[in-house]
């Protein structure tokens, strides 16, 4: 997860509910990739170390457990930047350009991110993967051509070298696409988030902001609650309440207004939990923490690096 502020909604039920289940059952490894924050903030680095922190206070809020995962930072694995450069020979760029997001991002936050390292971000996610010899992973909906790229990439290694690198498989939560205020993805990139950290007051004032169905104009007027993003979350925040939102709206019995507040509601009930537990963590070592992670991440890293190079002759 890349460290670029406070985490939001669609962190918490996009990724974080899977990795607590992962975690029950499986080895697992998260990491705070602090490169990958590069890709599209190179030239804004001062809240970068703030962030890393805020994010791993975050996942430790929502119930992610240090003692049964290993969590550490991307940068500290001096083994990823390695394996990344390796396996970047075996890449066409061709391979790069045609990934969906390539482009969508591009459209969506400006020309400038079009760096050689931002077109290198699906790899690099792959060795994130691979390096800690990960054979699921959790995404959403948009990261999935990432991924098939990345088993592309294992695949040319693989008949190249040898069976070394692990296929990796993709597992999407139970809500892959989680609505921003905007009815884009949520997303820091685009403004569009309800926080974790964001008081109650807060969480109502943007709630009362979200765009709605077009043709829903005026109180009584039916609306289309499959198009609506505040429908959505209401999948999130009670799910109990979705069938009488999903009447009340087509009815027309149920305005956009009382909707939003409906939804403010229960999502502020859903969030008190995890940001009572975010305010109880503020004095927790979170360095500690990391330090430890990296420590293991990075012999695990190593192993596998080796036998890339063993592979490779190099």
């Amino acid at each position: 997860m890349r460290p670029t502020g406070r985490l939001h909604l669609g962190h918490l039920v996009g990724a974080l509910s899977q990795w607590i289940a992962f975690a029950r059952d499986n080895e697992t490894f998260y990491e705070v990739a602090d490169l990958h924050a590069l890709t599209t903030s190179y030239e804004r680095t001062t809240d970068l170390a703030a962030n890393v922190r805020e994010v791993v206070l975050g996942w430790l809020a929502t119930g992610v457990d240090p003692t049964r995962s290993t969590l550490y930072v991307q940068s500290h694995v001096p083994q990823i930047s390695e394996l990344h450069l390796l396996l970047s020979m075996l890449v066409p760029v061709a391979w790069l350009q045609r990934v969906p997001t390539f482009k969508d991002q591009i459209n969506a936050l400006g020309p400038e991110i079009a760096t050689y390292g931002f077109l290198g971000y699906p790899l690099l996610q792959l060795v994130d993967v691979a390096v800690m010899r990960g054979d699921t992973v959790p995404v959403g909906k948009d990261q999935l051509s990432h991924l098939e790229l990345g088993r592309e990439v294992v695949r040319r290694f693989n008949n190249t070298y040898g069976r070394v690198l692990i296929e990796p498989q993709a597992t999407l939560s139970q809500f892959p696409d989680v609505p921003g205020l905007d009815g884009r993805k949520m997303s820091k990139s685009y403004g569009n988030t309800i926080d974790l950290a964001d008081d109650a007051a807060t969480t109502t004032k943007k709630v009362r902001t979200m765009v709605t169905d077009p043709l829903k104009i005026r109180r009584h007027d039916p609306g289309r609650p499959e198009v609506c993003p505040v429908y959505a979350l209401h999948h999130i925040a009670d799910p109990a309440l979705v069938p009488m939102v999903a009447e009340g709206c087509r009815s027309g019995a149920l305005g956009c207004v009382d909707c939003k507040g409906q939804l403010a509601e229960r999502l502020n009930a859903y969030l008190q939990p995890v940001r009572e537990r975010r305010t109880e963590l503020e004095a927790i070592d979170v360095d500690g923490i990391l330090a430890d992670g990296a420590q293991r991440a990075r012999e695990v890293a190593s192993a596998t690096l080796a036998d890339v190079k063993r592979a490779m002759r190099v």
